[in-house]
């Protein structure tokens, strides 16, 4: 039960930092000798300045904390698990949809409809619905 007022305490103050099209800065901190575990640091820029959010973000995407790092742990290995952490972020924050940022939308409606009406420029205000995973840019520091 306090895991899941945590988690949702978590949600809410992150869908008060970010909006979709917002992008997630990652810093990997640590690699387990196997590679199959990675420390990774998240931050939003806000202000001009970084805002670390690693702890928010692993309470709301269930993700174990590295205390001594100080970043959210990310288990497996063949796949940007930056990517991975902002991909489950972003759903757990936007699993209803979102609205369409425009020029800085990620969302795969863009990429698998190519037809005119799915444009960013064009659908820019209208709902995505489906897969609110991609709502969130990520990129590396």
């Amino acid at each position: 039960m306090k895991n899941n007022i945590e988690r949702q305490q978590a949600i809410e103050t992150l869908k008060g930092l970010l909006r979709p099209g917002d992008t997630v800065y990652t810093v990997l901190r640590h690699v387990s000798r196997s590679g199959m575990q990675q420390s990774i640091d998240t931050y939003v820029i806000r202000d001009n300045n970084p805002r670390w959010i690693s702890s928010l973000v692993s309470k709301a995407i269930g993700a174990r904390f590295d205390q001594k790092r100080e970043a959210v742990i990310m288990g497996g290995c063949g796949m940007d698990m930056g990517f991975e952490i902002v991909y489950c972020l972003s759903n757990a924050l936007f699993k209803e949809g979102f609205e369409c940022p425009g020029e800085t939308c990620g969302s795969n409606d863009h990429f698998n409809d190519r037809s005119e009406a799915m444009r960013r420029e064009n659908f820019k205000g209208h709902m995505h619905t489906g897969d609110g995973g991609y709502a969130l840019n990520q990129k590396w520091m």
